[in-house]
């Protein structure tokens, strides 16, 4: 009688510790699909255009001491923390004839910050490199060069990841400093309005309220 009531009792345990785990499981299969991945809102200051190969609006990144100077992006309202992304690109300005003339070398060192009105959620960094057409990462659209594009040009990439607080609805990415290395020389950029990088694809992933 022993043995058989153990073997109940463990069949018990079973049952309980089987309904517990579908319980939980079924919870987090529920959250997961209660989270959304979309395009994020964004307000650019400065569009530099839409990519001929991959349609992407690509948003100039502007040195500016204030939260307001930077690209906003709206957070919709959310339980727990989101999840904003993107792609940070170097910004260069294309020359087919130094390129053919062995001088269209440029290094890009940009340093930027992600914040709210209260705190600096990130410093993104990206160092890009350009050497020949090929190192570009798309053009854009809307110029007076060869297929009416521009001669500014997303260069490099570097992907961004960023987590915000669930009680914020808004984030700025703002530029901090640009250092330019060319082959005549290298410079130093913090002036506020200049455009120092771009940015495309700003996606959010999130779990609504």
């Amino acid at each position: 009688m022993t043995a058989i009531s153990n073997l109940r009792r463990l069949a018990a345990d079973v049952q309980l510790l089987t309904a517990t785990a579908v319980v939980l499981i079924a919870g987090l299969t529920l959250e997961a699909q209660s989270r959304r991945i979309e395009p994020a809102e964004v307000r650019c200051p400065s569009v530099l255009g839409v990519g001929v190969e991959t349609d992407r609006t690509y948003c100039d990144v502007l040195i500016g001491t204030e939260v307001a100077d930077g690209i906003i992006v709206v957070v919709p309202a959310h339980r727990g923390p989101a999840i904003v992304t993107f792609d940070l690109h170097g910004r260069h300005t294309y020359s087919e004839e130094e390129v053919e003339r062995g001088r269209g070398y440029a290094r890009y060192l940009v340093q930027t910050a992600v914040a709210t009105t209260e705190e600096v959620l990130s410093r993104p960094v990206i160092l890009a490199e350009f050497r020949t057409g090929e190192d570009l990462s798309d053009r854009v659209s809307g110029g007076a060069g060869p297929g009416g594009v521009k001669a500014v040009a997303p260069v490099s990439v570097e992907g961004i990841r960023v987590t915000v607080p669930d009680d914020v609805t808004e984030i700025s990415i703002v530029g901090i400093e640009l250092d330019v290395q060319r082959l005549d020389g290298r410079e130093t950029f913090a002036t506020p309005g200049r455009p120092i990088a771009v940015i495309s694809d700003v996606q959010v992933e999130y779990q609504a309220r």
